[in-house]
Formats: structure tokens, C-alpha cells, sequence
């Protein structure tokens, strides 16, 4: 099948045209909004969980009104269910698209993984098996959020705690399949990479020299929580919860290495802490991103 592109919207911007931000950015927080705006250190852009404001007005709009007029805006969605059995969603593919249309996001993305079944809905992100009838599947459903928003979609790779029997093939090679088949980009989220390295025991670096990086339009970096499983082996849990790890910041140095300087976001979802400890991390961010800013690949762009 030959990967097509779906059409970019057409229609007149209403808001602040931005060039890409090769820098960091961060998960917007509203009780951060006075902080952000006294703030003249101004980070990249800002990402929000598109679910999150999918009302039809009050205060959370208003506040990500405010904050577009001085902001790229980055749109993840958390919710579309990807990768699950039934169709998708209609009516949230279509709220979805009002705020595309609405805030103008630079970055559209989602999560390759699963929410729903029949009528329930998980308020997780579950992971799917790596089988040519699941790839069908994830590729129609791509298809249709990139053709019903206008918008080429970014696909997460996922953080994962159990491993499948019947996979078909590697997680890699399923993504690149997936991005092939569609045109779709990449988001690359280095802790779920360090995440799911330690709890199969497969090392990040391999995965990471392996993972097709021109596809790469944005990275996350997260804190994770370590547990340990029942036989007392180390279990990581993708928290959000926490800086990054020091592990996770030696693996994105090895990225930005290679792909030169790459919009960033740091997420930080829960026990949320005062803008200042966010931004110190986002500026963590733009050292590294600012030691390779002359190493930027053009082989390895991605148009997104």
C-alpha cells in the first residue's frame, strides 16, 4: 500500500502563525497560567491532552485562548483507542476536530494503544499485540483521524508491562509499517522506551538505533516510578509523577545526537509541582537541545 499524506487544512489562520519550536516544551497545567505569563523566559510551546477541553466553553478554554496568543499549541489525544476492536468514536473524532479548527495546534498526536470495548471505556492506555490483523486495523483508523482532521497525525510508541504470545512481529517493525502505510509521523517518548527496555529486559540503546528516527517529529521525556514484579525483578511504571531519570536523560542525549535538535515535551501529569521545578526540567531540556543545535540532520527530518 503507498503512503499517501493527508491534505493540510486550507482555511485562513485565525491565530499567531509560529515557526517550529527546536526547543522544549511543556504539559500545560491552568493553576500554572499566572506563573507561565509573568514568566520572561518563555519555553517552546505548550501540549495539552486534547480530552481535556473538549467542553463547549468556561474557564479551561479561556485560559487555552489566552495562552495560543502567545504559544504554539501541541494537541495529544489520549483517548482515541487506536488500536481497538470496534470503529472509532465518531462523536469524539468529531469534537476532536472542533478544537483542531478551533486552537490551531502545530502538532496533532495520539498513542498506540487501546480505551475502549463495545460501550465501556478504560481510563487507560492498553497495549496491542503486534499482528498483521491488529496492523490492519491501526492503519484504518489512522486513516480515518488523518483524513477527518486535515492533519497529518503523530503515533506514540507505547509504554508496555506484559509482552503477547501471538505477536507477528517486533514493535518497531509494526510502527514502521503502521507510519509507511499511512504517512502518518512519530512521536518518540524516550521514558517509554527506557519503560518497557527494563520490564522486558531488551536494551534502549538497540531499540533506539533501530527506531526510524526520520519519522521523529517530537519526543517526550517523563518521570517513571520503580516498583518491583512478583519475583522481586525491577518494574518501571510510566508515573509522570517525577523529574526524568537520569537514565532517560542520557538516552535522549543519544537521540538528539542523532537527530539534531527535536521539539521536546516534559510531562509531568501527576503530584504536579510549582512552574518552577517544571520549567527547571524543560530547561534541562534545552541544554542538550542547545549543545547539538548545529547538528540538525536534514536526512532526518520529517515534514510533519
Amino acid at each position: 500500500m503507498r503512503a499517501t499524506r493527508p491534505p493540510q487544512a486550507v482555511q485562513p489562520l485565525r491565530l499567531p502563525i509560529f515557526p517550529t519550536p527546536l526547543k522544549s516544551g511543556a504539559g500545560f497545567k491552568p493553576e500554572h497560567l499566572d506563573a507561565i505569563l509573568a514568566d520572561s523566559r518563555k519555553v517552546g510551546f505548550f501540549e495539552v491532552h486534547a480530552e481535556n477541553y473538549m467542553g463547549e466553553g468556561g474557564a479551561p478554554l479561556a485560559m487555552l485562548e489566552r495562552l495560543r496568543a502567545d504559544y504554539p499549541i501541541f494537541l495529544h489525544g489520549v483517548a482515541m483507542s487506536i488500536g481497538g476492536e470496534g470503529p472509532l468514536d465518531r462523536e469524539h473524532l468529531a469534537r476532536f476536530k472542533r478544537l483542531v479548527r478551533r486552537y490551531e495546534p502545530q502538532v496533532v498526536s495520539e498513542h498506540l494503544a487501546w480505551s475502549t470495548h463495545d460501550t465501556a471505556f478504560y481510563n487507560d492506555l492498553l497495549p496491542v499485540p503486534y499482528t498483521r490483523a491488529v496492523l490492519k486495523r491501526v492503519v484504518r483508523h489512522i486513516d480515518e483521524v488523518q483524513h477527518t482532521l486535515g492533519r497529518t497525525l503523530l503515533l506514540e510508541n507505547p509504554s508496555t508491562y506484559v509482552t503477547f504470545n501471538d505477536c507477528e512481529m517486533g514493535e518497531i517493525e509494526f510502527i514502521r509499517e503502521v507510519a509507511r502505510r499511512t504517512g502518518c509521523g512519530l512521536l518518540l517518548d524516550v521514558n517509554n522506551v527506557f519503560v518497557s527496555a527494563t520490564n522486558h529486559g531488551f536494551s534502549p540503546e538497540s531499540y533506539l538505533a533501530d527506531f526510524p528516527l526520520h519519522l521523529v517529529c517530537e519526543i517526550h521525556l517523563a518521570g517513571h516510578a520503580t516498583e518491583a514484579d512478583d519475583e522481586g525483578k525491577p518494574l518501571l511504571i510510566d508515573a509522570h509523577d517525577r523529574p526524568v531519570s537520569s537514565e532517560v536523560w542520557a538516552l535522549y542525549g543519544q537521540v538528539i545526537a542523532t537527530l539534531g535538535p527535536t521539539p521536546t515535551l516534559i510531562e509531568w501529569d501527576n503530584d504536579v509541582p510549582e512552574w518552577a521545578v517544571l520549567k527547571a526540567e524543560a530547561d534541562a531540556a534545552d541544554a542538550i537541545l542547545a549543545a547539538h543545535a548545529t547538528d540538525a540532520h536534514p536526512d532526518l527530518r520529517h515534514a510533519g
